[in-house]
């Protein structure tokens, strides 16, 4: 156990422990909430950053690492959906949990065909996973901020976010068109 990988792992613990404060009657928790949330999104920029810097990546941190990063998002989605029970959050919060089962099941089947390296994070994917971190640290903070409401600003910023979901989304599928073309299905 490197230290990218155990930032990997902190982001998973922070998971329950996000989900006990969001429940907490109290009126810090939308300021606790956005913290806890900022600090493992933090943790997903670092934990790759190390890995890469300081040659520790591996098979158990290049696993492990999206599956952190998807069960941190979706969680964090359907209690915004909870709080905010509308169409209007239920659709990007679909948009984006979809998107995210949709890209995992292509890595695999790709990775069982040899050709995983079709479908590798590309640049609107990590302009979309910007986007909907600063959606979700928007939506939980939840207070207006310098005059500006957070809440209307998460909203707007998760609709992009869902956008460049569908449009990383495609790009991937596209990518893995040809091969599942050839024959391999």
């Amino acid at each position: 156990m490197n230290i990218p990988n155990s930032l990997t792992v902190l982001r998973i613990v922070l998971i329950p422990i996000f989900m006990g404060v969001f429940y907490l009657p109290l009126s810090w928790v939308n300021l606790a909430t956005t913290g806890i949330f900022a600090l493992a999104a933090i943790t997903d920029w670092f934990d790759g950053y190390l890995a890469r810097r300081w040659q520790q990546t591996s098979a158990f941190g290049a696993f492990l690492d999206p599956v952190a990063d998807k069960l941190l998002v979706a969680v964090v989605l359907v209690l915004l959906v909870q709080k905010h029970p509308s169409v209007w959050m239920a659709i990007p919060a679909a948009v984006i949990i979809g998107r995210e089962i949709t890209i995992s099941a292509l890595r695999e089947w790709m990775a069982e065909l040899g050709e995983r390296t079709q479908v590798s994070v590309s640049f609107i994917g990590k302009v979309k996973t910007v986007a909907q971190m600063g959606a979700l640290l928007m939506l939980l903070y939840d207070a207006p901020l310098f005059d500006i409401s957070m809440h209307k600003a998460g909203y707007v910023l998760l609709y992009i976010a869902a956008l460049l979901t569908l449009w990383s989304m495609f790009i991937y599928l596209r990518a893995a068109l040809p091969i599942l073309l050839r024959g391999k299905i």
